[in-house]
């Protein structure tokens, strides 16, 4: 019943956004729906927002280019690669931390061609749910510090108060207070958006307490170069950040599933899970070689496309050019960088959380029986590891966090015994 119908979905979707106007206005609503989202990781992590916008636009011309412009999807900042990022740029620096994650795009590249060769069944043994469920996990669960020491006027590491304790909890609790309520009642487009609308009202009211600082915003010019970063080879945080690549490459199967199922258009078959894998490999490639985050298909742009009925991509390929040109507005940059910390904090509270909340989900879907003792003891290792800070160093290297619990799932995966049917 549904495979009828969904032909004649597609193009009255198509019909929606056949003319150059109608596209860019459908781009620039893309772009919106995203937005949040997109400034949100550079500003945790101290890279710049321009930067991510411009790498966001221009990855996802990549993808486009890689999938000859079939996939109806968005490119954006990656959540999954922040605490990686957090500890590359303070140990080693930006430049160095980019080589790494340009290593993240080549290991995406890589497991596209594993997948043209052998087929989609390879990455989900190598990566079942038993692994990338608790990985994912760890990934939010792991930077709660983070989001609560931020909420409560504290920088992320907790050593120093950068506002009073009351006033950052009004800030905060105020923005987590709209995402929750945008998130659950608002209709249409607008429950899109809970992060741009919880940065919106956390801004208000940082403005009537006079704790935002506009000095940086009215020096800023209106039209700069963002400040694109070149990366150096640093073969440590190579080493440490390749791993983290494992969770978002599975999730990628799972966002183009699901782009698929809202168009009516088999994705994984035309033009195929290798060109999308390979896509998102290059499109993160791209944006270390300019010093932006590494990108991701954005789970948001896929609900707007399913809203809007808009599944022409030449939509996005609008949303991407307008990214492209807010780049280059310096003040936009000196606007989204003079927004309280406080503000951010609130809205990871449940950022972090609902990530924690995707790996659970994870394992709850694949029905993981965690009764079994061997599943049991994978979920277990790599939560207490990834939450608990383990580490192992072997000379200047240390491997920890998200990149360790990945390693340490796929091997235990690999090495301990199946449990036999009675």
């Amino acid at each position: 019943m549904n495979s009828v119908n969904q032909p004649e979905v597609v193009a009255h979707g198509q019909a929606t956004a056949n003319t150059p106007l109608r596209q860019a206005l459908a781009g620039s609503q893309m772009l919106f729906v995203a937005f949040g989202a997109l400034v949100l990781m550079p500003l945790i992590t101290g890279l710049d927002p321009n930067v991510a916008l411009f790498t966001a636009g221009f990855g996802t011309l990549i993808f486009q280019l890689c999938t000859k412009r079939q996939v109806p999807i968005f490119l954006a900042s990656s959540f999954a690669f922040i605490a990686p990022i957090l500890y590359g740029v303070q140990t080693w620096g930006i430049p160095a931390t980019m080589s790494g994650l340009m290593a993240a795009g080549v290991m995406y590249v890589l497991l596209s061609q594993l997948v043209r060769w052998r087929g989609t069944t390879v990455l989900t043994r190598l990566l079942p749910p038993v692994v990338v469920g608790p990985v994912i996990m760890v990934i939010g669960l792991g930077l709660a510090p983070l989001a609560v020491n931020m909420a409560i006027g504290k920088t992320g590491d907790g050593s120093a108060e950068l506002m009073p304790n009351e006033v950052a909890l009004w800030l905060s609790l105020s923005a987590l207070l709209t995402t929750l309520l945008v998130s659950t009642m608002a209709k249409g487009v607008f429950r899109l958006v809970p992060i741009t609308a919880g940065i919106a009202v956390g801004y208000g009211l940082a403005l009537w307490f006079g704790v935002v600082d506009f000095t940086p915003v009215r020096e800023a010019a209106w039209f700069s170069v963002p400040n694109f970063v070149a990366p150096e080879w640093n073969w440590q945080a190579v080493l440490f950040i390749l791993p983290v690549a494992i969770a978002p490459a599975i999730e990628h199967i799972g966002d183009v599933l699901a782009i698929s199922s809202v168009t009516g258009k088999d994705y994984i078959k035309k033009p195929g899970l290798h060109r999308t894998l390979l896509g998102d490999g290059m499109a993160t490639v791209g944006a270390s070689l300019f010093g932006g985050p590494p990108n991701t298909t954005y789970s948001e742009v896929t609900g707007a496309v399913m809203l809007t009925k808009n599944f022409n991509p030449v939509i996005m390929t609008w949303a991407a050019g307008f990214a492209i040109l807010l780049a280059f507005v310096g003040k936009f940059g000196a606007l989204m960088l003079s927004i309280p910390t406080p503000v951010m904090g609130g809205i990871m509270i449940l950022l972090f959380g609902s990530i924690a909340t995707v790996g659970l989900n994870s394992l709850i879907k694949h029905q993981v029986d965690l009764s079994q003792a061997r599943n049991l003891c994978i979920v277990a290792v790599i939560l207490v590891f990834g939450i608990g800070g383990m580490a192992f160093g072997i000379g200047g290297f240390s491997l920890q966090g998200i990149s360790l619990c990945g390693i340490v799932g796929i091997l235990l995966n690999l090495v301990l015994p199946r449990t036999q049917p009675h």
